[in-house]
């Protein structure tokens, strides 16, 4: 049989094969090598491509999907991005942000002009790639619990000060070769490119908070973002900016809308790096033509020209913030080892300066800079992961950084399920409180009277849709329907039997104007249990919220559960990239300050009152678009006022409209079972 006739594969149906089965395989192999497996889907493109084996066509869809994938790079790096910790950088992520871009591309354009020589306009191109770095190597540095440090935080917030830098030179020097070259130009662009800019900063965000708030459905949500995605990309393109820079700016916007742990964030995830992402890695690959590499070794001097100028670049850059913060030695090479990595902005560079065709008939940039970029971030990969895993250990083992984590109890969580519509914001409230890397599954239960038929039916349904949600961020949910002739007293055996040490219910669903505000359950659930209680009514999805305000009694930081709220309400804050107006009395808003150095980093404000019911004067500050979270207390509990007996009477005639969870701390529990 000729292999000729066969190869290359052109039918759409075995090709998209092909890269599935590259997309399945790749990652397998690369990480018994112990590599990223971002070279994997390169090496497996340039494998099966016209310049490789030959083995399939690169065909239209590696054009489409091609360029889907590297917007979608962009956008999932800046959604990834903890904005608080961002935030807390200040002027560090600006002089690291400002270090990485000046002095790469400075040594860069010396040894483009001097050693390569390539015209002005090609080295600052080449250059400018030197300076971008992607954050590969940031699982490994979270991995060992110093992702809160100093150092770790200004190289975090300096990607976006370097990438969108990086990215404008990328933008410059492509609408050149469209436009008039001149001082006039630049400035026509670089004003689109803020106006462009301001209209996604300003706009997007209110958008899809709207957008959030009238619809729940995961598939049109999905939709939605994407929509959001092309619509900044393809802005900055009509603006003659490359659209990578619009993916990455909208991923920003939309980064406090879409809380990491949610299931939206789990699908983008999902979709990007299963289909979108590796199609570009691989169509990257399939252009590569390893045979220059070999013919002449003129791709070998490039590539260790543009090795040699990233590396050293990013070394002086971390040895000058290094020095001008008085860090150690071990954290300076940390800083090198997180912005070492090159990827999308690398990639995006290399491919726009290819495709740049001279009035000579020449590349912008040649075939020996494609095939070197494959090198520079096959290299940088490896570096950054061996330096940043190294430094880590050495800072651990050297004990010259303190290193606490985050005190964070391993307490197991039941939600109460019963109201069909909130068991998605209850799920979400849940998940946002929960720690990322927790081992610990959580629990659902519906409790029913046993003759009550139709109500286990619809508990059954319920269940079924706690665990689809759990089951899309991948955290293990065990449910259960418990069937009791008291439902208060299902709920309170099912906590002690199972030792749950939070519970997690809604407000009572008033069905008649007589009705309870807090029904007959809640009550005796209070009573009965010694464990934290959370209790929500959520008017707006979380991912929503603008605001966070809370209210605590005087002499709160004398309960059992004092640190406890304090690290949750933070990391929900965290999630949401919300900011927290704690309102309280002084000697407790202290012990909160305390706590909040070993919680997650989250944006305070304190306003201090007499420590009493502060409803009344609340009710006048608080929006639509904010969360009202009020820590109550338990009668014969240390902290609690007769004050805190008219909160319910409080939320129902001035916060009808308010998104509120009301939280019972842990109590200590007392010889006869009752609490205080």
């Amino acid at each position: 049989m000729n292999l000729s006739s066969i190869f290359p594969v052109t039918e759409p149906t075995w090709i998209f094969l092909g890269v599935l089965c590259i997309v399945l395989f790749a990652p397998l192999l690369f990480n018994k090598l112990r590599m990223p497996h971002i070279i994997g889907m390169i090496l497996a493109g340039l494998l099966i491509g016209p310049n490789g084996l030959n083995i399939i066509e690169r065909d239209s869809s590696f054009e489409l999907f091609g360029k889907v994938g590297l917007y979608y790079i962009m956008f999932l790096a800046s959604l990834e991005i903890n904005m608080q910790e961002m935030k807390q950088a200040k002027g560090g992520a600006l002089l690291m942000g400002l270090a990485v871009f000046c002095i790469p591309i400075a040594l860069g354009m010396v040894a483009n002009m001097y050693i390569l020589k390539y015209s002005f306009i090609a080295s600052l191109l080449l250059a400018s790639m030197y300076a971008s770095y992607t954050l590969i190597s940031y699982p490994i540095v979270a991995r060992y619990g110093l992702s809160r440090l100093k150092c770790v935080n200004f190289v975090v917030g300096g990607t976006i000060i370097t990438d969108t830098l990086t990215l404008f030179v990328l933008a410059v020097v492509a609408g050149m070769f469209t436009g008039e070259a001149s001082v006039w130009f630049v400035l026509l662009m670089l004003a689109k490119l803020l106006l462009i800019i301001g209209v996604i900063i300003y706009l997007f965000p209110r958008i899809a908070r709207f957008f959030f708030r009238k619809y729940n459905d995961s598939v049109i949500q999905y939709i939605f973002v994407m929509v959001m995605l092309f619509l900044g990309a393809g802005l900055m393109e009509l603006a003659g900016m490359e659209g990578i820079l619009g993916a990455f700016i909208t991923g920003l916007v939309l980064n406090p809308l879409i809380p990491h742990s949610s299931p939206l964030m789990r699908r983008i995830d999902f979709v990007g790096n299963a289909i979108f992402i590796p199609y570009f890695l691989i169509g990257v690959g399939m252009m590569i033509d390893i045979t220059v590499i070999f013919n002449g070794g003129s791709s070998l001097v490039v590539a260790g020209v543009m090795i040699l100028s990233a590396l050293t670049g990013k070394w002086l850059a971390s040895f000058l913030v290094a020095k001008k913060y008085r860090m150690s030695g071990n954290e300076q090479y940390l800083m090198f080892g997180l912005s070492t990595s090159q990827a999308a902005a690398t990639l995006a560079a290399a491919i726009v300066g290819h495709g740049i065709i001279l009035s000579d008939g020449s590349r912008l940039l040649n075939d020996d800079v494609l095939n070197g970029t494959v090198l520079l971030i096959l290299v940088t990969c490896l570096v950054s992961s061996v330096v940043a895993d190294r430094a880590s250990r050495r800072l651990i083992v050297s004990g010259g950084v303190i290193n606490k984590p985050v005190v964070t109890s391993s307490k197991k969580t039941l939600l109460a399920l019963a109201n069909p519509g909130m068991v998605d914001k209850l799920m979400d409230l849940a998940l946002l409180v929960r720690k990322e890397d927790s081992q610990i599954p959580l629990s659902a239960i519906t409790v029913v009277l046993d003759e009550d038929k139709e109500r286990q039916q619809r508990g059954t349904k319920v269940l079924d849709t706690a665990a689809n949600i759990a089951a899309s961020v991948n955290v293990p949910l065990l449910t259960k329907m418990r069937l009791t002739t008291n439902l208060a007293h299902g709920i309170i055996h099912e906590v002690k039997e199972n030792d749950y040490r939070e519970l997690i219910l809604g407000f009572h669903n008033k069905e008649t104007a007589n009705d309870s505000f807090l029904g007959n359950v809640l009550p005796e659930v209070l009573n009965g249990l010694d464990c934290q209680i959370m209790m929500a009514r959520m008017n707006i999805p979380l991912n929503t919220v603008r605001c966070i305000h809370i209210t605590f009694p005087a002499k709160a930081e004398y309960e059992a559960g004092f640190n406890y709220w304090v690290e949750e309400t933070a990391r929900m804050a965290a999630g949401l990239d919300s900011k927290i107006v704690y309102h309280g009395h002084p000697d407790t808003m202290s012990k909160i300050r305390e706590a909040l150095t070993k919680a997650d980093p989250v944006e305070a404000q304190f306003f201090e009152t007499d420590g009493g019911n502060d409803l009344k004067r609340l009710s006048s500050i608080i929006k639509e678009d904010h969360l009202l979270i009020i820590v109550s207390a338990r009668r014969g509990s240390i902290s609690f006022r007769p004050s805190l007996d008219h909160i319910f009477v409080q939320l129902q005639r001035d916060y009808q409209n308010t998104s509120v969870l009301l939280i019972y701390p842990n109590g200590y529990k007392v010889e006869g079972g009752e609490t205080h």
